[in-house]
């Protein structure tokens, strides 16, 4: 009863806190964006063909609220308005909803990160334990060799050699945009198309975290097998594949637990480098064009998904850590 008792209050706990991180992120992001340079007002009519006089800089200001004070009325407004999901409207894309344009290049991100971070997991995590495990070995100088490099390569950087080696010198896959030019969607060469235009970019960011999960995971295996308990266990007569599923394999796992639910939330911010290499239609691509533009609501939209995905990557770790070890329940 006490222990159930204290899984409640440590759930209720990381509950909170993750509830006044993301307050706190939304506040931040409403600020920064509030002390850089310029008058949203006169962005909204920078497209304006004739001169801008202050009288109609002034009536826009009164329309969109810029006038009322900035604490605690217009953070009171955007907050509420960002708990009903109302992010805006952009600029660049005069009369859509910066929501709209956000989940309408989310899922090309998701992909990209998606299929990344399950190649790179299946891969790195494998990769590491079995470095790791065998110390010393042949594998484990070759991975750690090559993680440690491409752990330090950006991956923007990657992105380009592989566009060069690949597309640019060889041809084997394109290497911009989603789809070709004259492909109608909908169909299996429509499929096709978009997966040899996901392979480079996959590859990209894949190669990058690959390198992180086997310095890590091998890491943590290369303090876990020289535990008391191992040596115990070997004592016991445990075989290597027992040793390693029952004892080695889970303790060692904590580490790269938390490296995986983070890499959920940064992997997103890190994906828009490679986007803009491959002109891949996600978020990086959205949030290169609001640059560009000055497109202040876009931008303060996707920087709000961004910490928003890191505070539930968190959330997702300390939930994770529960299940894996009984003594932090």
């Amino acid at each position: 009863m006490v222990q159930g008792r204290g899984a409640g209050r440590r759930i209720a706990s990381i509950l909170l806190r993750a509830v006044v991180t993301l307050v706190m992120v939304a506040t931040l992001n409403f600020i920064l964006f509030r002390v850089i340079p310029g008058d949203p007002a006169s962005l909204l009519l920078g497209g304006a063909r004739t001169s801008v006089t202050a009288e109609q800089i002034e009536a826009q200001r009164q329309n969109w609220g810029l006038d009322r004070p900035l604490f605690p009325d217009q953070v009171v407004d955007y907050l509420s308005a960002t708990l009903r999901g109302d992010l805006g409207f952009s600029f660049k894309f005069r009369g859509r909803h910066v929501a709209d344009l956000i989940l309408e290049r989310l899922p090309a991100t998701i992909v990209l990160v998606g299929l990344a971070q399950l190649i790179a997991i299946l891969c790195g995590v494998m990769l590491g334990v079995y470095a790791g495990w065998r110390r010393g070995g042949a594998v484990d100088h070759i991975a750690t060799g090559a993680s440690l490099a491409l752990y330090s390569t950006p991956s923007f950087w990657l992105g380009m050699i592989l566009v060069v080696i690949f597309s640019t010198s060889l041809g084997w896959l394109p290497g911009y945009g989603a789809y070709s030019p004259g492909v109608s969607t909908g169909s299996l060469d429509s499929l096709l198309d978009y997966l040899r235009h996901l392979a480079l970019p996959v590859t990209g960011v894949a190669l990058g975290l690959i390198g992180q999960y086997v310095v890590v995971a091998r890491a943590a295996m290369s303090e876990v097998v020289t535990e008391d308990y191992m040596v115990t266990a070997r004592a016991k007569g445990l075989t290597n594949g027992q040793m390693l599923m029952r004892h080695a394999f889970r303790n060692a796992m904590l580490p790269v637990v938390t490296l995986i639910t983070l890499n959920l939330g940064y992997v997103v911010a890190g994906a828009i480098t490679v986007e803009a290499v491959f002109a891949w239609p996600g978020i990086g691509g959205l949030t290169v064009e609001a640059l560009n533009a000055r497109d202040y609501p876009v931008l303060q939209g996707v920087f709000l998904l961004l910490g928003g995905s890191i505070v539930i990557a968190n959330l997702v770790a300390d939930f994770a850590y529960g299940l894996l070890d009984p003594r932090i329940r």
